[in-house]
Order: C-alpha cells, then structure tokens, then sequence
C-alpha cells in the first residue's frame, strides 16, 4: 500500500454512497469501509496515487458529508501494518500516546510521526468505542518518541487532543495499550 486515501463522512448513508462513488471514479482498493462512533463512517482506499486523489476527489464533490479527507502517498509500512493490527512490542524504554479528535487526521499525524524519528509503531485505534476519535502508541527511546510526538502534535493542530510521551512505562500499561487489556 503506497498510496492511502482517507474519507471520514458526516453519516453512515452518505458515507455507503460515497464509497461507491469513489469506487466508480478511480481504479483504487477498497481498504476500509465501515462505521465508526458518532455515527461516522470511515473509508480507507490504495492505490495509485493518480487514482487514489482522483476516488478521494469524487468524495469531497459531495458538498457538507465529508468531515475530512486525505491522501497521503509514499504511505510508511509501519502505518500500513498498524491499521491492520497491533505490533508487539519488546524492551519498551518509552511510549508515546496520542489522540486526535477524528480519525482521518490520526493516521495523517501517526505517518508524520513515523516519518519524522525512529519510533516503532505499535497500534492506531480508529473511531470505534472512543466517539469517533482515534489515538496511536508508538515506542523508541525517550528523545526519539517526544520527537516523533512533537512532529505529530503540530501536523494535528487542533485536531490534537493530547500527546503524552512516557519514559520507562510498567509492562503492564504497555500491554494495555497494544492489545487493549481491559
């Protein structure tokens, strides 16, 4: 997956027809369709990049359904990976959490973060059971987690709704995190 498309839509009607309208517009993977909480629904699609922004256009054409929207290329395997599921992790010196206001924007600010330092990329939660909101954990040594929580925390602006970067956390807090023990 090099390329990723992400269309977070208003309602879950809209966003059915919405995928399908991007379906139709572009040669892209359909990745990700589903409900998300507040009654969102969320579309992840790959592919070319050409295809991928013209399929993420056809959404942003339905005027006042799509909450957000973005392409990202060159898409990091670590995000790639993470969207699928949880990595584990081993000799965790620290953890960084942060969590966004939506979900589109969370796995925009977790490439950045990866991109930016050499973190590892432990888990992105999208939407569901935490209104709509999304939140990744990351792991790396003290300086390279608040490096790649400081890259996270400004592409976010105010989509950020807190960073925490945490150094020597309790093996148990880190299990929590990466296989949501409750």
């Amino acid at each position: 997956m090099d390329t990723l498309g992400i269309v977070e839509v208003f309602s879950i009607a809209a966003g059915v027809r919405i995928a399908d309208a991007m379906m139709k517009a572009a040669d892209v993977e359909l990745v990700r369709a589903s409900t998300i909480c507040s009654g969102r629904y969320l579309i992840f699609v790959s592919g070319e990049r050409s295809a991928v922004s013209a399929s993420v256009d056809a959404a942003d054409a339905d005027q006042g359904k799509v909450k957000a929207s973005f392409v990202i290329s060159s898409l990091s395997p670590e995000v790639a990976a993470v969207l699928k599921s949880p990595v584990a992790l081993a000799d965790v010196q620290s953890i960084g959490v942060i969590e966004c206001r939506n979900v589109s924007t969370g796995v925009m600010a977790a490439d950045v973060a990866v991109k930016r330092s050499g973190i590892e990329l432990a888990r992105f939660v999208a939407g569901q059971g935490i209104n709509g909101k999304s939140y990744f954990v990351m792991s790396g040594d003290v300086a390279a987690v608040q490096e790649a929580a400081d890259a996270a925390s400004a592409a976010l602006g105010n989509n950020l709704v807190e960073a925490v970067v945490i150094p020597g956390p309790d093996a148990s807090v880190v299990k929590a995190l990466v296989r949501g023990t409750r």
